[in-house]
């Protein structure tokens, strides 16, 4: 089942179900909110969420392109990405969890074919403010799925106020082995779908206050289900990558892990320029350079004359495509190897700046801001540089 299949899948059951589908926002999330990025689903549904009736009705599904910078330094492993897409589904003040549960469960089982014998899932257990959801723990008994309690990891929250509540995540086995253990205990239970039953709203003083009504927000990444649908370990195998894994390893021979994170990250940075945002020193920008940065540091690593301008046209119309995103292919390649010259620059001023005498102990916090406010150098750029050459540490 490729990526377009899982997506039209998952869409068409919904729609069967009374849900609306919704177009998906940019990666830049409505005025007023205060995160940088789009980072789920929920985002530019929080008005609703919190009372505001929709336009499409009470019941909703979408595919919305996220971006968490939470997962930079996970990304290379089996299942994070920077930036990827998220299914997701909401009842504003309709049905309850049991319900969002029950079709969930048989979405995955029936719909997507995978064995019920591998499922495991994870219930809120209760704290000091709200008891445990009895009700998600009966839907997963009477389904003959195992689960497992706890505290901190089955509570949904988008910040430390707003609307949250708490949660049942899916869990799917993928071990050689018949499963064994548990989610919290062992990693082969590889998350697949998180359903919040958000009624809450939390205060700054910590307090919770019940939302004006009580709504189900659900969501599951799509890269990581297709790679699970398809047999893969790795969201780097599943189909939206073979673009990818067709070009990179015959422009740069990369080691696995390095190999990841250049993908991910030139790809993240793709559709973010698609976006409309530009590289800075601040916000959005300073992501965008981050990303940029970090894929050219792990490039240049082993061999400096490696550059952006290898990548074929293809992979970026292929990735603005697949993102369903108008910018122009050009415009988008023109922007990467700007800041690959503007990175190249700053490097061999760095090397030239940290040559210096004053430089080659050990640097203190003054150094650190000299350097930067003066000679235009970041403190991890100072620090990546030394490694270079451990001689200059005192």
């Amino acid at each position: 089942m490729n990526t377009e299949t899982v997506i039209r899948t998952f869409v068409e059951y919904y729609e069967e179900r009374g849900h609306h589908r919704v177009t998906g926002s940019t990666l830049l999330p409505p005025p007023g909110d205060p995160v940088l990025f789009t980072t789920s689903g929920m985002h530019p549904l929080t008005p609703h969420l919190e009372g505001r009736p929709h336009e499409h009705g009470r019941r909703l599904v979408n595919v919305q392109r996220c971006l968490r910078t939470t997962d930079l330094e996970e990304v290379g492993d089996p299942t994070h990405l920077t930036v990827f897409e998220m299914l997701g589904t909401w009842s504003l003040g309709d049905y309850e969890g049991p319900q969002s549960l029950d079709w969930g469960h048989a979405l995955l089982t029936e719909g997507f074919g995978i064995d019920p014998g591998l499922l495991h899932a994870t219930v809120f257990g209760g704290d000091d403010q709200v008891g445990p959801d009895t009700d998600s723990l009966r839907v997963w008994e009477e389904r003959g799925v195992p689960v497992e309690h706890t505290v901190d990891d089955n509570w949904w929250s988008n910040g430390p106020t707003g609307p949250c509540g708490p949660d049942s995540e899916i869990f799917l086995w993928t071990g050689d082995t018949p499963p064994e253990s548990t989610p919290t205990r062992d990693e082969r239970w590889v998350e697949v779908w998180n359903h919040v039953m958000m009624r809450h709203r939390r205060l700054p003083d910590g307090s919770l206050v019940p939302l004006p009504q009580r709504n189900v927000d659900t969501g599951l990444g799509v890269e990581r289900l297709a790679a699970l649908l398809q047999g893969e370990r790795s969201v780097f195998d599943c189909d939206v990558f073979t673009p990818w894994r067709r070009t990179v390893p015959d422009l740069w021979h990369l080691d696995e892990p390095t190999s990841r994170l250049v993908c991910d990250h030139l790809r993240s940075a793709m559709v973010v320029v698609g976006d409309g945002v530009r590289p800075g020193t601040t916000g959005r920008g300073y992501v965008l350079r981050r990303l940029i940065r970090r894929a050219l540091t792990a490039l240049w690593r082993d061999d400096p004359s490696r550059g952006l301008g290898d990548l074929p046209g293809e992979l970026t119309r292929h990735t603005l495509d697949h993102f369903r995103q108008s910018a122009d292919p050009d415009e988008v390649r023109r922007v990467l190897l700007d800041e690959e010259r503007r990175f190249a620059g700053l490097l061999r001023r760095g090397r030239q700046v940290l040559a210096r005498p004053r430089f080659r102990g050990t640097l203190d916090e003054e150094d650190l801001h000299y350097l930067h406010d003066t000679h235009g150098l970041p403190p991890e750029l100072v620090r990546s540089l030394r490694e270079e050459d451990p001689s200059r540490v005192s």
